[in-house]
C-alpha cells in the first residue's frame, strides 16, 4: 500500500492507496451513490452523463464492474480500481480506475475514470490518483494511451487532467440531454512515457 503524503498547502491527513479486492468493490457501490450526489447540484457541475438526483449505481453496473476487475490485464475489458482510504477513519476519500477497451485493435489504449470525496476536494488527491494510474500503467502494462471523457462543463477536472498532461482530442457536441439540457462531452487522452 503507497502512502500518500499531503502537499505542503494541504491539510495534514495522510491517504493510503491500494487496489480494490472484492470486498472494497462492494463498498464502491455506497460510495459512488454518496459521490453522485453532487452531480449537477448545489454548484458542482454535472461529472456524470445522468441525471441530477440519480445517485445508486444500477445492479447490472456493479456487476459488470465486479467482472471485469477479475478480468485479466490486457484481455478486453479488464479494468482495476484503487481507493484511497482517509487515515485513520478508512473512509474512502477518491478513487481512480483503469479499463481496457473491448473494442478489437485498441489493446494499446485504457480508459481513465476518478472522482474524489466532496470532504477531501481540492487538497492534491486528484491528482495524486491520476499521476499513480499513470505510472502504474507505465510499468504494469504495455499501453500507450490513457484516454478519459469529460462532461464539457466540468471546468475544474478538465483543468485538473490537463495539469497532470491530458490534451483536449475531440468533443461530441449535444452528445446528452440531461434534464432537459444539451451536454457535450469532451475526449482527453495522455501518452504514457517510458525512459
Amino acid at each position: 500500500m503507497e502512502s500518500l503524503e499531503p502537499e505542503r498547502e494541504t491539510r495534514a491527513e495522510i491517504y493510503q492507496l491500494r487496489m480494490a479486492d472484492r470486498f472494497d468493490l462492494i463498498r464502491l457501490a455506497d460510495y459512488f451513490t454518496d459521490l453522485n450526489r453532487d452531480n449537477g447540484v448545489g454548484g458542482m457541475p454535472l461529472f456524470q452523463p445522468q441525471p441530477r438526483g440519480v445517485v445508486s449505481p444500477s445492479p447490472e453496473k456493479v456487476e459488470k464492474a465486479q467482472r471485469s476487475a477479475e478480468t485479466p490485464i490486457g484481455e478486453p475489458g479488464w479494468r482495476r480500481f484503487w481507493l484511497a482510504f482517509e487515515a485513520p477513519t478508512g473512509a474512502i476519500a477518491g478513487h481512480v480506475d483503469l479499463q481496457g477497451w473491448s473494442e478489437p485493435y485498441m489493446d494499446h489504449r485504457v480508459l481513465l475514470g476518478m472522482g474524489v470525496h466532496r470532504e477531501h476536494r481540492r487538497r492534491g488527491l486528484g491528482r495524486r490518483l491520476l499521476r499513480f494510474a499513470s505510472d502504474w500503467a507505465t510499468t504494469e502494462t504495455q499501453v500507450e494511451w490513457i484516454d478519459l471523457y469529460v462532461l464539457s462543463g466540468n471546468e475544474a477536472a478538465r483543468a485538473l487532467y490537463a495539469s497532470v498532461g491530458f490534451q483536449v482530442t475531440g468533443s461530441f457536441s449535444d452528445k446528452f440531454r440531461i434534464d432537459g439540457e444539451s451536454v457535450d462531452e469532451v475526449r482527453m487522452s495522455k501518452a504514457v512515457l517510458r525512459t
